[in-house]
């Protein structure tokens, strides 16, 4: 009951709904930097899949997700049969999509494909933001923008490695939601709290 009455108290993002679910990812996971390879991969792949919806449709799916694509192990998801990709349309836990789903594997190919290139695939996705979290300082999420010339570049770099559902708005909310950007608003309790995690 405690803990119920302070995350009434607490002021948030104004995005945030009353599900439990989205304001822990809120509250614990949105605008917290990621260096982790297979996270980072994992959250670009499940906001392809989100293109079009609203992210807590992605999230309240987002533990079957794992779940079915291996755990998003992109040496398994490469090897995925046509009898796999169809159980995989039938799975009403996903989103069924056949474009989102062939993407997924598509994208699996072109990470490994980086990863034969570059360092790391984390220091690849972070090269955008010169390695360190960019902190903003909205008043107002409304002046929050849905493209930036960072992520125009990210989109135009993933899209020339044959990467697929990689637009620049696509890219800006993946900035966002693993820390690359701290768009929390400055009446959101979160983003000193980030501003100080990082010090």
């Amino acid at each position: 009951m405690k803990n119920d009455q302070q995350n009434k108290k607490l002021s948030r993002c104004h995005w945030v709904s009353n599900d439990p679910l989205y304001i822990s990812y809120h509250d614990h996971e949105w605008g917290v930097p990621s260096f982790d390879e297979r996270h980072l991969f994992a959250m670009l792949l499940l906001e392809g899949a989100q293109a079009g919806l609203s992210w807590i449709t992605v999230l309240k799916k987002r533990q079957h997700y794992y779940e079915v694509f291996d755990d998003f192990d992109a040496e398994k998801m490469v090897r995925y049969t046509d009898k796999k990709i169809d159980a995989l349309l039938q799975d009403a836990g996903i989103i069924r999509n056949r474009l989102k789903v062939q993407a997924m594997i598509n994208n699996a190919k072109c990470y490994l494909n980086i990863k034969k290139e570059q360092v790391s695939f984390s220091d690849y996705i972070w090269q955008f933001v010169d390695g360190k979290p960019v902190t903003n300082h909205w008043k107002d999420f409304s002046q929050v923008p849905v493209t930036t010339a960072e992520s125009d570049a990210m989109s135009r770099s993933l899209k020339q490695h044959g990467f697929k559902f990689v637009g620049s708005t696509i890219c800006y909310a993946y900035m966002q939601a693993v820390g690359m950007v701290n768009d929390h608003t400055l009446d959101c309790f979160r983003h000193d709290e980030i501003l100080q995690e990082q010090c």
